[in-house]
């Protein structure tokens, strides 16, 4: 990877000791992820103890581990959302992209995770993908925003 993206980042914020976890957001919007060569090469340029670095990457949920897919499909699990049929529409999509919550598809087009909440209840049942969200939603008009998503790809 070219690392030299975050250069810009780290010379902000250098010397700071309290934006290490800006400094990871930024890195995840560059890369897509935090490899463990990246969070090295964060530590080494901040220098922050690497072991540092590691545990603020593996505390906060925010944080990837593994490169993601061309589109995140985040599903709302909170209280209006659950109420509203959440659990119909987590079985759809599964069902529609054959992966487990967490996992990529294997054409690495889409990654599905459930999240707490997405903070928008008056839509709920809603899902995000790539920041947009779509809500009012059953399994089957989720799996149609796939469809289309998919036929932009294709």
């Amino acid at each position: 990877m070219d690392y030299a993206k975050l250069t810009p980042c780290l010379e902000t914020y250098k010397g700071e000791s309290d934006t290490l976890i800006t400094i990871l957001q930024k890195a995840q919007e560059l890369f897509g992820w935090l490899s463990p060569e990246l969070l090295a090469y964060i530590a080494q340029e901040t220098g922050v103890p690497e072991a540092k670095v590691m545990g603020v990457a593996t505390f906060y949920a925010q944080f990837r581990d593994k490169p993601v897919g061309k589109h995140l499909v985040l599903l709302c699990q909170g209280t209006a959302c659950h109420v509203n049929g959440s659990a119909e529409i987590e079985r759809a999509l599964r069902e529609y992209l054959g992966v487990d919550e967490g996992e990529t598809t294997s054409d690495g087009l889409f990654t599905y995770n459930n999240v707490a909440c997405l903070g928008c209840c008056s839509l709920s049942p809603v899902m995000m993908i790539n920041g947009k969200a779509y809500g009012k939603l059953t399994g089957k008009s989720a799996v149609e925003v796939l469809k289309k998503i998919k036929g932009v790809d294709a």
